[in-house]
Formats: C-alpha cells, sequence, structure tokens
C-alpha cells in the first residue's frame, strides 16, 4: 500500500515539513467553506486502499478537531484502507478526569469522536497524561518531545545544570532528563485558585548558583513558567530557561514571558506561534514525525525513535 500525506488548514507550516524529511509531497485536499463558516474537505486523488495520514493539531478554535473528523470520514467513505490521525497537538488533554462535580471528561470525549470518524490509528506526541492513551480502543503511537530536546542539550552543553518542574504533576517528566543527564532535580511546588492564576510558588530543592531548566508539556498563559522562574531566582538560581513541548500561548502569554526571569523558552512546532519572540526559540518536530510515518507504514519499531 502507498503512504498519502494530507495535511488540514491548521498545520500545513508543519505538514509541509514532515513531507519534506519524508521524501513525498502532500497530496491534493481542498478545504472549502461555506458563507456561514460550515466546512468540505474534498479530496483530490484518489486514496482507495492506501495508508493515508491526516496531519492536524488541534488547538483551538475547535474547527480544527472537526475539520480533522470530516477529513478522516471523507477518506473513510472513499474506500481508504488504513487511516492515521496525526496530532502534534492532542487539544483537551487537560481535562482527563472529573476532578470536581458537573464537568466534562473532555479528552475521552475527543477520543471517542475520532474513533466514530473513522481513524484506525492515532499518532501524537506529549499528551498530559500518558493514561490519556487509554481512552482510545485503537493503537496510540505516544511520540515524546524528549527525542527532540535531549540532542539539542547535548549539543549546547549543560555543566552547571539543575533541571526543574514547575508543578507536582511533572515530576515523572523532568525525572526523565535529570536521569538521562545525571543531574539533580528540585520542584516547584504551586497553588491555584482558579484556572491559568497561580496563587503562589514554593520551591523544593536547592538551586543556588545553578543553572535551572525547567521542563514542561504545555505552556498556555505562562503564569506558572514566570512564577516559578521568579521563585527560583530569589533562591539564588543564575538563570533559569523552559523547555515545554506545545507553545499554546494564549491569552497575556508573550508579554508575560517578555517581563518575566526567564532567560529563554525552548518550544517545540506542534503550534503555530501567533508572534515571534527573542526569547523564544522553536524546533522543529518534522523529522521525528516524518521517521514515525515511516516506521508505522512499514511496520517497525514506533519505541526506537524514544530516547
Amino acid at each position: 500500500m502507498n503512504v498519502k500525506l494530507f495535511s488540514g488548514t491548521n498545520s500545513r507550516y508543519l505538514a509541509e515539513d514532515i513531507a519534506d524529511h519524508y521524501g513525498s509531497p502532500l497530496g491534493d485536499i481542498q478545504i472549502s467553506k461555506f458563507s456561514d463558516g460550515e466546512m468540505q474537505p474534498v479530496i483530490n486523488e484518489s486514496v482507495r486502499g492506501e495508508y493515508v495520514f491526516f496531519i492536524q493539531t488541534t488547538a483551538a478554535p475547535a474547527e480544527n478537531i472537526m475539520e480533522l473528523l470530516l477529513m478522516i470520514d471523507a477518506a473513510k467513505r472513499a474506500s481508504a484502507d488504513y487511516i492515521i490521525a496525526v496530532i502534534p497537538y492532542y487539544g483537551y488533554a487537560r481535562q482527563d478526569r472529573k476532578d470536581k462535580p458537573r464537568v466534562p471528561i473532555s479528552a475521552k470525549l475527543v477520543a471517542n469522536i475520532i474513533q466514530a470518524a473513522g481513524a484506525n490509528r492515532i499518532m501524537t506526541m506529549d499528551l498530559h497524561a500518558d493514561q490519556i492513551q487509554g481512552f482510545f480502543d485503537i493503537p496510540v503511537d505516544h511520540l515524546k518531545s524528549e527525542a527532540i530536546f535531549m540532542p539539542y542539550l547535548e549539543e549546547t552543553g549543560i555543566e552547571n545544570v539543575v533541571f526543574a518542574c514547575p508543578d507536582v504533576g511533572g515530576v515523572k517528566r523532568a525525572r526523565t532528563y535529570a536521569k538521562h543527564f545525571q543531574k539533580e532535580l528540585v520542584i516547584c511546588d504551586k497553588y491555584r485558585k482558579k484556572a491559568n492564576e497561580v496563587e503562589s510558588m514554593t520551591v523544593i530543592g536547592d538551586v543556588a548558583g545553578k543553572e535551572i531548566i525547567l521542563i514542561d508539556d504545555i505552556v498556555d498563559t505562562a503564569g506558572t513558567l514566570c512564577k516559578a522562574a521568579e521563585a527560583l531566582i530569589e533562591k539564588g538560581a543564575i538563570s533559569v530557561k523552559a523547555m515545554c513541548t506545545h507553545p499554546v500561548l494564549s491569552g497575556k502569554a508573550y508579554e508575560n514571558i517578555e517581563k518575566s526571569k526567564l532567560s529563554e523558552l525552548i518550544v517545540t512546532n506542534t503550534i503555530p506561534l501567533r508572534q515571534t519572540s527573542p526569547k523564544i526559540k522553536v524546533l522543529s518536530s518534522a523529522k521525528l514525525f516524518a521517521r514515525a510515518i515511516r516506521n508505522t507504514h512499514e511496520h517497525r519499531s514506533i519505541s526506537a525513535l524514544f530516547m
């Protein structure tokens, strides 16, 4: 079976880069819109009996999810043999449990509708919680950004570095880096009164005279990172950098980063940046996804791509 790569509107920039690394052009798909905004994707080439990959990050707005569902349905009705949804950033992943009364488990709902649309497999990177894989009854290839960030750190050097997590929920993620590079780990314990607002931050561990690298999966308003950087500097850290996979960067995120104690924020291109910033560096995830797509098609190991 041949491989056909298609891109949604929101991820065209990344899909073109993936296709270039894979060595195959993007397929011909047209996303039409009615005057009221209703979408209709049209696949302008045969996909009968083919391996079809749809590349679409599902960051806000919700139309990105709807567009992905419609593309999957179009391929299913066109008799594609195997449909893989390549979702660099899996939206709604932060709503992965019922932590208060009368709230949805949105990550599970999104998994249900992607499967119902006709996807045979999911490929994504750095889910907010690993257990979200269990929300699917189809295979999930969960790529790790360590395969992008760790080689970068090895090239730039990390002699006087201590790794940190901006909240207790990210301890496992940061510990992976600390263990790999045989460095110390410190924890920033945050307290929230409501979403996107950090009330207080406590540093657990010694950071005096050290260069700190904060590790996280998502940076949204950057409030947590900025508070953590401020707390670490107050405790005697020389400098604070952050490495976050998904640059959601909503609200006053860019302003917060510019005014913060962070010296640099390193992210991947799973989500397009709304604006540039001298403090933000973007590393490409395209090569990793291209290799994962090839290994999937050739029935080779995906775990071989992990650090």
